[in-house]
């Protein structure tokens, strides 16, 4: 694997506090969905923490006067859940970016194995000042997400303004999304070995769709 990717595990409590009850097949759908909110939101809190702009501020206190910093509200954030899995996660996410603009997209595979582009509500020009976040539910071998990323570039966002929030993330599927693009910057919860013989994540969560939505699951 390409050393240049950045993979972000945060050894925060919480966050494997909640990707182990992802883990077990016996939590129920409504305590899986506040699970993956969750880990959305202290994934996308730990992605924020170097990469969200802000600048210096003075505010007068009841008291005196004191210098701070906020966000800086000038430089839009853009949001891309891969759906439907990834709402999942966003449902989380946007408690922490309540103002960000979304985008939602949705690659399928087909029947011959290569990728239908379900949905694409990509904006056709992303300014240079925009930053990037792609939610995807999990990183497997990686096709879909560097379809979407594919877009993306061309598009213009990569490098340091683009940045990926998933529950797991295997081997594998890092592996060839470093040689894709190895500045990328990846947070999740956990870096699974292996998949299975289905391309399946072992241990992995499951099938996240149908264990958020049920039966009526389309794209994960």
């Amino acid at each position: 694997m390409s050393m240049s990717l950045r993979v972000v595990v945060p050894p925060h409590p919480l966050i494997g506090h909640w990707l182990t009850l992802l883990r077990d097949a016996q939590t129920p759908p409504a305590l899986f969905a506040t699970g993956m909110a969750e880990l959305g939101r202290w994934l996308t809190y730990e992605a924020l923490r170097d990469w969200l702009p802000h600048q210096r501020v003075t505010v007068q206190t009841p008291l005196a006067s004191s210098e701070g910093t906020v966000v800086d509200a000038s430089v839009p954030v853009l949001v891309v859940p891969m759906l439907r899995g990834g709402l999942g996660l966003w449902q989380g996410g946007q408690t922490v970016l309540p103002v960000a603009t979304v985008a939602h997209v949705a690659v399928q595979p087909t029947g011959s194995g290569d990728l239908f582009w379900a949905i694409d509500a990509l904006p056709a020009v992303i300014a240079s000042r925009v930053g990037v976040l792609v939610y995807a539910p999990e990183i497997g071998d990686g096709r879909d997400l560097i379809a979407v990323l594919q877009r993306l570039q061309q598009r213009g966002v990569e490098g340091q303004r683009l940045r990926v929030i998933s529950t797991l993330a295997a081997r594998p599927g890092l592996s060839a999304i470093a040689e894709a693009f190895p500045d990328l910057t990846v947070y999740c919860a956990c870096i699974d070995a292996e998949l299975d013989p289905a391309g399946r994540l072992s241990p992995g969560i499951g099938d996240v769709v149908l264990r958020l939505f049920g039966n009526l699951g389309g794209a994960a």
